[in-house]
């Protein structure tokens, strides 16, 4: 799941290809990704890409109007929930060939932009369809970006510390749902947790002063780290860019680059996150859900 670093260097790239130029066209493959109609998507077609940005992991691209008929609609803007299994991909010899609506081709939405020939796939592997977009004059418009919680790289020590105090349930969960911090998923998630020695099944509203500091450090330095490490790369070698800074994520069975430890997994039904009991739980190691239903 692409996840704040992702979103924002995806933004990075197409707010440096496409700024300044009209959507030429916009192809949909499949309607069911569309949650809004008015205005329709086709109102984006002839205005003038603005900015792409990121709030939370939606990425937003703001357009202005491309000709005096425009003019009554100041901005409408593109966003794009990637969810699990999507992806953006850039091309700069886009094909011309209209997409098939229903067909099998993982592309959901082609968006002809920037140079004559560039523009942009956004695709979703996988049965599980859960890839979004809106056209709306205003994002707040959007209610899932409305009920979003402070984004992760802007909220304060003494905030989290106030967030995680008036939560209950499981760190690991807390940190991923949006309505509570914006920006962090399964992945990196991981990666804070093991930064900050902590166990994902710790309660987030037990936590010490200097278990909060810890983990506030951790969750500053793991995503201003792969933020950085991903500026400037082409939307295409993000995927195994972020694959390589991983230190216990999707890292099943292999040694903990800090202790050594064997890197240990509990999973649910449709995912799973990782951990090193010796950095984290004191030694102990989890229970995995799956084998835990099997045994009852």
């Amino acid at each position: 799941m692409p996840e704040l670093p992702e979103v924002a260097a995806i933004a990075d790239y197409v707010d440096d290809h496409a700024a300044g130029f009209p959507i030429r066209r916009i192809d949909v493959a499949s309607l069911s990704v569309l949650k809004t109609a008015d205005p329709p998507y086709t109102a984006l077609v002839g205005r003038i890409v603005d900015s792409a940005t990121r709030i939370g992991k939606y990425l937003v691209i703001t357009t202005i109007p491309g000709s005096a008929e425009q003019v009554d609609e100041p901005t409408i803007s593109l966003v794009i929930h990637l969810s699990r299994a999507g992806w953006l991909r850039w091309s700069e010899d886009l094909s011309p060939r209209p997409l098939r609506p229903g067909g099998k081709s993982p592309i959901a939405l082609r968006v002809h932009c920037g140079l004559p020939g560039e523009g942009f796939d956004v695709t979703e592997a996988g049965t599980q369809k859960r890839l979004a977009v809106w056209v709306v004059r205003d994002v707040a418009d959007v209610d899932r970006i409305a009920s979003l919680g402070p984004d992760a790289m802007v909220v304060s020590r003494d905030e989290l510390a106030g967030i995680l105090h008036g939560t209950s349930g499981r760190i690991k969960n807390v940190l991923t749902d949006q309505r509570v911090i914006a920006g962090i998923g399964n992945a990196y998630s991981d990666e804070i947790l093991h930064t900050a020695k902590l166990s994902p099944f710790a309660s987030s509203k037990s936590l010490s002063d200097g278990q909060l500091d810890t983990l506030y450090d951790a969750m500053r330095g793991v995503l201003t780290d792969a933020t950085e490490r991903l500026e400037g790369l082409g939307v295409a070698k993000l995927k195994s860019e972020k694959r390589t800074g991983l230190r216990v994520h999707a890292r099943t069975g292999m040694p903990c680059p800090v202790c050594g430890d064997t890197i240990r997994e509990v999973s649910f039904t449709d995912r799973s996150f990782q951990y090193c009991p010796t950095c984290q739980t004191g030694g102990k190691v989890l229970a995995d859900r799956r084998m835990s239903r099997l045994l009852k």
